[in-house]
């Protein structure tokens, strides 16, 4: 599966550049440290962090793109520097939990 086809089944909203990947598996933790100990590349985060460092630990560990659940948005300069690294950062309103059960649903795990 592509971040692209994982977007449209859960009606995700990009807030960066598309870059199309294919996923790998997933991750869902708000801990940096646990991201960067147990993502591996292409791995889909799932997240509610919305700073700069998001985007940092998204492309030190290659993950596929970033989901930041319960209608949060990344700041600014988390959008610019995730566009700058070429990280997909999607949002959307649904939870963690949720966004978890459906990616299952779809195979990715």
């Amino acid at each position: 599966m592509t971040v692209t086809e994982v977007a449209a089944q859960l009606g995700l909203t990009a807030v960066t550049t598309l870059h199309e990947k294919k996923l790998e598996g997933a991750i869902a933790s708000d801990l940096l440290s646990d991201v960067l100990a147990n993502a591996a590349p292409g791995f889909l985060w799932v997240t509610i962090q919305t700073h700069r460092n998001v985007a940092a630990v998204a492309s030190a560990q290659s993950i596929a793109a970033v989901v930041v659940t319960g209608g949060r948005q990344p700041a600014e300069d988390t959008v610019a520097l995730a566009d700058s690294e070429q990280v997909v950062v999607f949002t959307t309103a649904a939870s963690t939990y949720e966004v978890c059960g459906r990616l299952y649903e779809l195979g990715v795990r």
